[in-house]
């Protein structure tokens, strides 16, 4: 079974001059989940996106590499056919292309052109549609029209269960879906990292704990002012329930002196 990395490092990048992240070094590989939390303003969805490639932002430094090769300078289609892909917080509409259509071109690009059959994809697309409980009219429909948050949600897992990336980014995963969608979404999330040749590697972008109770990561990491600033298990996950974000600010107030204030 083969294996792919994701490496990202001292990753500099902003928007209209203004710099959001300020040196990022992540490494993520095959069957690990690594869990991305912080406050609002921290920049998470930043991360995702320059690791996408979407416009608009500026990479002033860093690396990003997926198995050797590097994505930063790529357009969004090459870094999808690296092996990259994204679940986006707010997914979007695209009127008059139907989700097996849009699927069938992306697996053709990939050289998976069997796969891409109509026989064989529309098979696959009922199996895995059934998996995460999603009706065969939401399958006619095209992409992601007229449907609620958390229906495309559950969309945008069977895109990543048909096209099978290397390295998934989980956009706030969790907005959206009640508790069962979580459950059946984060399941085959889970089974992704599991099998494939290779497993899934996954950064799932989160600010709350209830993503991991479904989708449990073996890391998780703080991501502050633009930097990770802590590492570490579940446990982590655990204390930021707790406690919040306070601690991690760089404003955060200094502990007081033995004793208290005199």
């Amino acid at each position: 079974m083969s294996s792919s990395v994701l490496k990202i490092t001292d990753l500099h990048a902003g928007v209209d001059s203004r710099e959001i992240l300020r040196g990022i070094n992540l490494e993520v590989r095959s069957g690990e989940i690594h869990a991305v939390m912080g406050p609002n303003g921290s920049g998470k969805s930043t991360l995702a996106h320059v690791l996408m490639g979407r416009p608009g932002y500026e990479v002033t430094g860093g690396s990003v590499t997926l198995d050797g090769v590097e994505l930063l300078g790529l357009e969004p289609f090459a870094r999808a056919q690296a092996g990259l892909f994204l679940t986006f917080q707010y997914p979007i509409e695209v009127p008059g292309v139907p989700l097996a259509s849009a699927l069938a071109e992306a697996l053709v690009a990939a050289g998976r052109t069997a796969q891409a059959e109509p026989g064989q994809l529309s098979a696959t697309l009922s199996k895995e549609a059934a998996e995460l409980g999603i009706s065969p009219e939401i399958l006619a429909r095209p992409m992601n029209v007229d449907l609620s948050g958390g229906e495309a949600k559950r969309n945008e897992t069977l895109q990543l269960a048909i096209l099978r990336p290397r390295v998934a980014i989980l956009d706030e995963l969790d907005s959206g879906l009640d508790v069962d969608a979580l459950g059946k979404v984060a399941r085959r999330i889970e089974r992704a990292t599991r099998e494939g040749d290779p497993p899934l590697g996954v950064i799932a972008i989160t600010h709350y704990r209830r993503l991991l109770a479904e989708l449990p990561a073996q890391y998780v990491h703080v991501l502050s002012e633009g930097r990770i600033v802590a590492s570490g298990g579940p446990e982590l996950a655990e204390e930021l329930e707790r406690t919040g974000y306070v601690a991690y600010r760089d404003d955060a107030p200094a502990p007081e002196a033995a004793g208290g204030a005199a």
